[in-house]
């Protein structure tokens, strides 16, 4: 089916009261996995680009240093992926941007056909931040495209999101922002953090989640909150890793325990991208240590040489630079790259099937309703 706009979603999430994984895919592949897994548990699907995601698939390597034109690519690319996948799928599926870094980045995501879109302005004072919303929104809604907004710093790297200290939500400006915005979301910081070394035994502020939703609910405002930064970092696979050579140092997640609880308290849509990447590493890494043939292939070769001169690093993006007609376009040239295709898959659907369960998205996807960008247009002028 067509991809479907955040606001359906976010309203289902809202009515029933379950949490839904939003999940970051860097390439083909993954976004092959990641909706398969989704249809495996009969659950609606969130797959997110990062902003520079958009530059890597746009075959910028150093997607660090990504220009808008890359992204303009990528987004495209990206796009064209996950519409492949889903235009077949039974379950309902968002293509959202993660941390879109200015007003042109959203455009760009959306021209290329993303259906949601985050503005990431939380760097910025209030009105400002309030202001480059606003002009998203607008922007967005007229073409039926749901926004997530940020108001609260989280500590941590992602991207070129860092910062080295939080700053928690204000219960009160959350929902002036709402207000004033008219954003379908907000990401708030309420003690999760970006990246693999969040620090053991995190304890959520959902007290946070909870003031902003009871204010809303007052108010009649309409909003869901936002975990960012809440990947688990699965202990297992670190060890894994490191067992096969890595050098994964003081990695810790949000214990599932402490997202679980924070549903009820109002979180509704949880972002999840480390998992992911170690998962998707690990399998890399195991393939060429039971494959050591594999280590000279004209055709993968190049990976495993990264993987060994890296130890250090866990996102994939690292390791994929030789196979970029694969990440960019899913090309399978060969029975090398078709089994190395086939590990990265597998280390997507281990990642995301855990969190589909735990967070209570499995078997809700009939319940989302299937709404079109057009239609969506017509009911964001009449809110």
């Amino acid at each position: 089916m067509p991809l479907i706009p955040l606001r359906p979603l976010l309203e289902t999430v809202d009515k029933y009261h379950f949490a839904q994984g939003a999940f970051n895919v860097n390439a083909v592949a993954q976004a092959k996995a990641a909706i398969e897994v989704h249809e495996m548990f009969r659950s609606a699907a969130i797959l997110q680009g990062a902003d520079l995601a958009n530059g890597f698939m746009g075959g910028r390597t150093d997607f660090q240093n990504a220009t808008l034109e890359d992204k303009k690519v990528g987004a495209k690319n990206i796009a064209a992926a996950v519409k492949k996948y889903a235009e077949n799928s039974p379950i309902p599926v968002v293509l959202h941007l993660d941390h879109g870094k200015n007003f042109d980045s959203c455009v760009a995501a959306i021209e290329g056909g993303y259906t949601s879109v985050m503005i990431d302005g939380s760097s910025l004072p209030f009105e400002e931040n309030v202001e480059l919303t606003r002009e998203v929104v607008k922007y967005a809604h007229e073409r039926g495209v749901s926004v997530e907004g940020e108001l609260g710093v989280l500590a941590g790297v992602e991207d070129h999101v860092f910062s080295a200290t939080s700053t928690y939500t204000n219960p009160l400006k959350a929902v002036e922002f709402f207000r004033k915005t008219g954003c379908d979301a907000l990401a708030i910081s309420y003690g999760t953090m970006h990246g693999a070394s969040k620090g053991k035994g995190v304890k959520l502020r959902k007290e946070i989640a909870i003031a902003i939703k009871e204010c809303m609910m007052h108010e009649n405002l309409f909003g869901v909150l936002v975990s960012h930064g809440s990947s688990t970092v699965p202990g297992y696979i670190v060890e894994e890793i490191n067992a096969l050579g890595g050098n994964i140092q003081n990695a810790h997640g949000i214990s599932i325990e402490e997202l679980k609880a924070a549903i009820p308290c109002g979180i509704g849509k949880i972002n999840v991208d480390t998992d992911i990447r170690l998962a998707v590493t690990r399998n890399m890494k195991e393939y060429f240590a039971q494959h050591p043939e594999k280590r000279n292939s004209p055709s993968i070769g190049g990976v495993y040489q990264l993987l060994e001169e890296k130890r250090e690093q866990f996102d994939p993006r690292a390791f994929l630079p030789p196979i970029m007609d694969t990440v960019m376009y899913g090309m399978v040239p060969d029975k090398d790259r078709a089994e190395l295709v086939e590990v990265i898959e597998k280390g997507v659907k281990e990642a995301i099937g855990t969190l589909i369960v735990e967070f209570g998205s499995y078997g809700k996807a009939p319940l989302v309703e299937q709404v079109s960008l057009e239609e969506m247009a017509e009911r964001y002028k009449r809110m």
